[in-house]
């Protein structure tokens, strides 16, 4: 757990918009791993409620409706990929993070593929799971009124909706781009390198494979940028960034 006073000094801090807690459910059943995890989430003032069982965990989510799951794979009870499908069929929206052992590549394209938006191999540093738990959060809205909007000049973003206006003008964007825009206009006139941009839109490794950010990039240029003043800049050898026209 190196670097964790770091990462809680870095993170700003999120709350429901009633200044209630966020609420992190932790299913793990070391009980000095889910130590390891509560504390840091405790004192980023998050509300951690830990669970070692896999059926206990999918009846204190009923009770609880959690904000966000920390789940390991391997669990008594229930295995984590099946907790993972019953809280979501209470709660289908619910981000997921999977902890695990568990580090194959084809165990973790299975929890991914399962649905858990983001995955980390034992062993970890609590700074890289903060700041994903983080992100998680975030962008699913949590700590977000329940109407709310981008906006970077004359550039919009409806995140109840998902509509995408510039001028005014509706914008037909695919999933990946949608969440590659709101990733870009969620960091306005900041330099985002390739790395940064595939961790966040696409949560695993690609290895290397940096070109899909470019291809992408090129995408959200022909339907945002295309007869218009350019947003998207490239700087050249750092990464990308979105700039009011």
């Amino acid at each position: 757990m190196s670097n964790t006073p770091a990462a809680l000094s870095a993170l700003p801090p999120l709350a429901h918009p009633d200044g209630s807690p966020i609420r992190a459910l932790v299913v793990e059943d070391e009980p000095t791993i889910a130590d390891l995890l509560r504390f840091p989430l405790q004192m980023i003032g998050w509300e951690a409620t830990v669970v070692g069982d896999g059926l206990e965990a999918v009846r204190v989510a009923r009770e609880m409706r959690p904000d966000v799951l920390v789940l390991d794979r391997m669990l008594p009870g229930i295995e984590g990929l099946e907790v993972l499908r019953r809280i979501r069929a209470l709660q289908p929206d619910v981000p997921s993070l999977m902890l695990t052992a568990m580090d194959a590549p084809a165990d973790r394209v299975q929890g991914l593929a399962s649905g858990a938006d983001d995955y980390v191999t034992k062993p970890f540093t609590m700074e890289e799971v903060l700041l994903r738990l983080h992100r998680l959060v975030q962008r699913a809205g949590a700590t977000s009124p329940q109407s709310s909007e981008l906006v970077v000049g004359d550039l919009v973003m409806n995140l109840d909706t998902h509509e995408v206006t510039r001028g005014g003008e509706e914008i037909a964007l695919t999933a990946t781009q949608y969440q590659l825009l709101q990733y870009l206009m969620e960091n306005p006139q900041r330099v985002l390198s390739k790395a940064q941009i595939l961790d966040a839109v696409w949560n695993y490794d690609f290895g290397g494979q940096a070109n899909i950010v470019e291809l992408y990039v090129s995408y959200l240029r022909k339907k945002i940028d295309v007869g218009r003043e350019p947003m998207i800049r490239t700087v050249r050898g750092a990464g990308y960034m979105l700039k009011p026209a």
